[in-house]
């Protein structure tokens, strides 16, 4: 019986079953590629933040202990690849005699590396000019005493003479802010910059300079042992963290207390585990709410037939079969359904995943995660209903060619109010500017994840829902004389009529309705994330290199201004904005400062409103250009003073002609929260006229060049063969690569492709393939009105109204509901927006290709019906 009735199952209703798995289909390649999408973002975080690591530990050898004792402890334990001893001194100050002039600057630190230093950890030194070996000055210190390679440099010991050393090369050193870390200290402890004068010595020249100030100065000298790790670590950042911390606690057990170690490898895992949550709730948000849309594309197709199941287990029924039986028939059609559906997902998964997001293939947790939920879809979706069915319902009533359905319970309203005020309640509750959706406190083995935010969305769909279908079945039950006055251009006598049929066979139309309706919901807010992350992604990475190129040079005024002229005529670029870069004292707090040219700084710097607090980015700087000594303070530093607007606020600077500091009057005119180039905390923003005149120099720290978009790389090239290893270039495109979190740094690009095509295909599929079999399952309804003397026309008008309804309906309440999740998503979802955008980007053409291909999917639907229509009732009447 079974054989048989599968294989007439086949035969007669295969289209059917084929939509059936195909929405299972679609859960389960989502599921998949969202599954294998998280694993190798997880595994890819790892790897990326292992990368940036150059010295995996800075061991700080404590004072007293032998440092050769503890080299041997960290270079015996276990995953130890490499181990070197870095001497650490610390100079009152250098000189310089070039040009004719002396240059001398303040206090810094002098390193004595080994000879294989640089192989061993080929990051933390890159060669601007010269050799790479013998004594080399960073970058900065270069410039401060015009040095360069050949020049003598002096270094200046406390209480001792100072040392005359010849300048063998120039340096940068990417890594400088953990290499000057401050061993053993919280985060908020730790420097905020590294110093300013840094000289690198052999090791052997290090020894002779610096032993004989060990003796009266052993505060100014200290060892470190610089380790590299073997990197075998899980593929989850968190796991990788707790391994690499484990490792640096078991090697302190091992040192008692010869040693303290600095953990560089366990930081910035620290920081991926927190972004690796953010992707999964990435995943959570935008993936799971498609595969349940895609399982109730499943419910909606399977319940297109419901009519037509009551019927044949009615029939059967009256032949003699057991409820068992047709449960057992019910079961074999689930089990079709499933396996479809499940190995069609999972193949589409592979290629989708292979094409787009470049994966070897679907894990394998994963892909028997998802295929239990193709399995459950279907058991839900097929088996479930029909055994109710089967369970409660009688002959009589599966033989009712048309049921009469009741007018919602009252209740239903209010559980849609109910869910709509939780919505806004969570969602108030989670968006308040010191909730964190995600909790890493730096150096503890957890992390904590508020999952109640979850509610605002979830309620926001099920209120969404149950509104869109009340409204719609308010609309079938109580506007027939408003349905009839639309349909007439297109039913035209039959307008009425065809109100009437909408009205009482209303379950289809209403399944259509809110269906399509959640999937346009579902396509417009991904559509409308992933357009405003990459916005911001694209602001992040103007704010963290300044401009198209931004160069970074010396502290002489003329250097700069000499610079700026330079560049200017460089083919590509179109301006030069220059920015002085100082630090202020305000009060105890050494902060940065920047001082900008008002009338041109908001298009050079691309500043937007968000970026400002108290005004517009054009207003403030007007305040600016009106009241010289106006200043911008960072939201920490105006809350941590109790500053008010118009306060004057007594600023500590360096004056060029004294070098002494020199306190200088500034009145607070607003709160200024991002600037390109400025740090995240705390800064001050100010005009650089006023600067330069109370200061005595107009000194330029900073040119962001302006080239249009275009040829960014090869500008910067240019820039530094023109300016030459003094000058640090950075461009846009290379710093795209590199800021921000390891969440911005994987491919994003490839998982916006899927979602959005997932999100178009349920779009129209829950239009057009839902209105197709619910139209298909009218067709003797059809018939009869053509045997009863129906037109073509009016047959006609019949399917095209339906689809007009269905369109405008769906739409209607999908445009509201996307709307609503955009924003809320976009708001809960803030920590993954570095800075949280000012308002959403919306992509309209791609909402608009979704509309069009609904649309056209809608419209394919009403012309397959309308087609079956115009044939001989009496052939479409035998064949049902």
């Amino acid at each position: 019986m079974i054989g048989m009735w599968l294989s007439g199952l086949l035969r007669v209703r295969g289209g059917r079953l084929l939509a059936t798995a195909s929405g299972v289909m679609v859960a389960v390649a989502l599921l998949s590629l969202l599954g294998g999408f998280l694993s190798q973002t997880r595994a890819t975080m790892t790897s990326q933040s292992v990368r940036t690591v150059s010295v995996d530990w800075q061991v700080q050898v404590a004072d007293g202990a032998d440092p050769n004792a503890v080299l041997s402890t960290v270079r015996g334990l276990d995953g130890t690849k490499a181990a070197l001893p870095v001497g650490y001194a610390g100079t009152s100050g250098l000189e310089a005699r070039t040009g004719g002039t002396l240059q001398t600057t303040g206090p810094g630190s002098v390193l004595g590396l080994p000879a294989d230093y640089a192989r061993t950890f080929p990051g933390e030194i890159r060669v601007l000019a010269g050799h790479g070996q013998g004594v080399l000055l960073a970058q900065q210190t270069a410039a401060n005493l015009h040095a360069a390679p050949g020049d003598t440099i002096a270094v200046k010991r406390a209480g001792l003479p100072a040392v005359r050393l010849r300048v063998d090369g120039v340096v940068e050193l990417p890594l400088a802010d953990s290499l000057f870390q401050k061993v053993g200290a919280p985060p908020q402890s730790q420097p905020s910059a590294p110093p300013d004068n840094i000289v690198l010595l052999p090791q052997r020249t290090w020894h002779t300079v610096f032993d004989p100030l060990a003796v009266p100065r052993p505060d100014l000298v200290r060892t470190q042992i610089h380790t590299l790790r073997g990197h075998g670590l899980p593929p989850d950042p968190a796991a990788a963290y707790t391994a690499a911390t484990g490792s640096a606690h078991n090697a302190e057990v091992r040192l008692a207390g010869a040693g303290l170690v600095g953990d560089n490898l366990g930081a910035v895992l620290d920081a991926a585990r927190a972004d690796a949550l953010y992707a999964q709730l990435l995943f959570l948000f935008l993936g799971v709410p498609g595969s349940v849309l895609a399982a109730a594309l499943t419910w909606a197709v399977a319940q297109a037939g419901a009519g037509r199941r009551r019927k044949e287990q009615a029939l059967l029924r009256t032949r003699g079969a057991t409820v068992r039986q047709l449960v057992g028939l019910a079961a074999v059609e689930a089990v079709v359904v499933a396996v479809a559906g499940t190995a069609g997902g999972l193949a589409l998964a592979a290629l989708v995943g292979r094409v787009a997001l470049h994966t070897a293939g679907v894990p394998l947790s994963w892909a028997l995660a998802a295929s239990a939920v193709g399995f459950g879809v279907a058991g839900a979706t097929v088996l479930l209903p029909a055994r109710y069915d089967a369970r409660r319902a009688t002959v009589v009533s599966g033989r009712t060619a048309v049921a009469r359905r009741p007018a919602p319970h009252p209740a239903w309203w209010a559980m849609a109010a109910v869910l709509l005020a939780g919505s806004l309640a969570v969602f108030r509750a989670t968006s308040t500017t010191t909730y964190a959706l995600v909790l890493a406190p730096e150096g503890t083995a957890s992390l904590s994840v508020d999952y109640w935010a979850f509610a605002g969305p979830a309620l926001l769909w099920a209120g969404g829902a149950v509104l869109a279908w009340l409204l719609a079945d308010l609309l079938l039950r109580r506007g027939r004389p408003l349905l009839q006055r639309l349909f007439r251009p297109a039913a035209g006598a039959l307008a009425g009529t065809v109100a009437a049929g909408v009205s009482r066979q209303r379950g289809a139309v209403l399944r259509s309705v809110v269906l399509l309706a959640l999937a346009c919901a579902f396509a417009a807010s991904t559509a409308v994330f992933n357009s405003s992350y990459r916005q911001q992604a694209e602001v992040d990475a103007v704010l963290t290199n300044g401009a198209d190129v931004t160069v970074t040079t010396s502290t002489n005024g003329a250097t700069g201004t000499a610079d700026a002229a330079k560049l200017a005529g460089v083919p590509g670029v179109r301006h030069v904005e220059p920015v002085q870069h100082r630090f202020a004292y305000v009060g105890a707090d050494l902060q940065d400062l920047y001082g900008v040219q008002p009338k041109s700084i908001v298009s050079a710097g691309r500043l937007q409103d968000a970026y400002f607090s108290g005004g517009t980015a054009s207003g403030l700087m007007d305040r600016l250009a009106r009241r010289p000594d106006a200043l911008l303070v960072s939201a920490e530093t105006a809350h941590d003073f109790q500053l008010r607007p118009g306060d004057q606020v007594r600023l500590r600077l360096t004056d060029a002609r004294t070098g002494g500091p020199r306190t200088i009057p500034f009145h607070f005119a607003g709160v200024v929260k991002e600037f390109p180039t400025a740090p995240k905390d705390s800064f001050l923003v100010a005009n650089s006229s006023y600067i330069a005149r109370t200061t005595g120099s107009a000194a330029v720290g900073t040119l962001l060049v302006d080239t249009g978009g275009t040829a960014q790389q090869s500008v910067a090239a240019r820039a530094r063969t023109l300016l030459g290893p003094n000058a640090h270039v950075t461009d846009l495109p290379s710093s795209r690569t590199v800021i921000g979190s390891s969440l911005t740094a994987v491919d994003l690009a490839g998982l916006t492709r899927v979602e959005l095509g997932f999100a178009l295909v349920i779009a129209a599929a829950a239009g057009g393939l839902v209105l197709a079999l619910g139209l298909a399952e009218r067709r003797r309804t059809l018939a009869l009105a053509s045997v009863l003397g129906a037109r073509g026309r009016q047959l006609s008008g019949f399917v095209w109204s339906e689809a007009a309804l269905v369109a405008v309906a769906g739409g209607a309440c999908g445009a509201v509901l996307g709307w609503s999740l955009s924003q809320m998503l976009v708001k809960v979802l803030s920590g993954v927006f570095d800075p949280p955008p000012s308002q959403v980007a919306v992509p309209w053409a791609y909402l608009l290709a979704t509309a069009g291909v609904t649309v056209a999917a809608l419209a394919a639907a009403a012309w397959a019906a309308v087609r079956h229509a115009r044939r001989p009732p009496l052939t479409e009447l035998r064949e049902l």
